[in-house]
């Protein structure tokens, strides 16, 4: 199957590049840049020197790419961009992952809350949100267009939709504290983002109302069955890769560890991406940068009456690219791992 990026020279497209030049089942056709354009893709990628497949970068026309007979694209673009392409290669009867905020949001007017005007809002009723590993199967058969989770709200919804379902934990006062490498700000030259600004440097950023927010308290509505609020608390850590997410919430009464990890080993039985970590080994970034996996593990505070829940992924993998891969795995019919360990 043919396979094309759109917005390929960001960091989550050079991760989608990497990830689908190695994918024994498919075979990556294009990858466009309007900077790039006329390139050698060796030339902008030089870690891809020898596996390149002569790939150059092509221009990023919506009209052009849909009319290429490539299966399915990937929209690796900021948010705002994405839907002008979504629109032109739905309507060409393409695939499309999109891995902006574009389609994350069902509902139109939280969208517009936190990004200002939608440019495609007509696909939005026929978008779907999938993470993997939380998400019915049915989208496999119903979707058109797909939207990828964000690196955040990963890091958040899979250690707390199980729990939530399960009533081992209550909905109220839930505090979540994320860390996320620089690579997550996008590859833009701003001074914030300069390697003398951010080295031996860590602040929190986005308060109150970080745009990944709606995305995750919409999505714990849709899963549980209730509106939740959470208070997020975005932090920017002096590292190139990887989040790192602890989440504090009460117990419910009479709720116990063992319910926690109950819930957990049910809603992820067989899901070969998420490990679970044994109470008090917490997470770290280091040992999941470089692959698809999210790691969880809890404990209880007797003192307090809370469960502390920490997670931690690569945002530019299981937080993004990698997602975005093992969506289509699924989608296609191709073993889920596939090109992914």
């Amino acid at each position: 199957m043919k396979v094309g990026i759109v917005g390929a020279s960001g960091y989550s497209g050079e991760v989608l590049v990497k990830l689908l030049l190695g994918h024994p089942r498919v075979t990556l056709a294009a990858v466009t840049s309007r900077t790039h354009a006329g390139k050698p893709l060796a030339t902008v990628m030089p870690a891809v020197r020898g596996i390149d497949q002569g790939l150059k970068f092509s221009d990023s026309d919506p009209t052009a790419l849909a009319a290429t007979d490539i299966d399915l694209w990937f929209l690796a673009l900021p948010h705002g961009a994405a839907a002008t392409y979504a629109k032109a290669l739905v309507a060409a009867g393409k695939r499309v992952i999109d891995l902006s905020a574009d389609f994350r949001i069902a509902d139109l007017a939280t969208y517009q809350k936190y990004y200002g005007e939608h440019h495609a809002p007509e696909l939005l009723p026929s978008a779907r949100f999938v993470l993997p590993e939380l998400t019915p199967p049915a989208w496999k058969q119903e979707a058109k267009l797909i939207a990828a989770p964000g690196c955040y709200p990963t890091s958040i919804l899979v250690p707390l939709v199980p729990l939530l379902k399960a009533a081992v934990v209550t909905r109220e006062h839930i505090v979540v504290n994320s860390f996320s490498g620089v690579s997550g700000a996008g590859k833009k030259a701003e001074e914030a983002y300069l390697f003398c600004e951010r080295a031996e440097s860590a602040k929190a950023y986005g308060l109150v109302q970080h745009r990944h927010l709606a995305e995750v308290e919409e999505q714990l509505a849709l899963h549980t069955g209730a509106p939740t609020i959470i208070q997020f608390n975005p932090h920017l850590a002096p590292m190139r890769r990887g989040i790192a997410t602890t989440i504090t919430v009460p117990a419910t009464p009479g709720g116990t560890i063992e319910q926690v990890y109950a819930a957990w080993k049910a809603a992820y039985a067989g899901k070969p991406f998420v490990q679970i970590l044994p109470a008090g080994e917490t997470p770290d970034t280091a040992h999941v940068v470089g692959t698809n996996r999210i790691d969880l593990s809890a404990v209880h505070d007797p003192r307090t009456g809370n469960f502390i829940l920490t997670s931690a992924e690569d945002n530019l993998v299981k937080g993004a690219s990698g997602q975005a891969v093992q969506i289509m795995n699924l989608w296609c019919g191709f073993d889920e791992t596939a090109g992914l360990v």
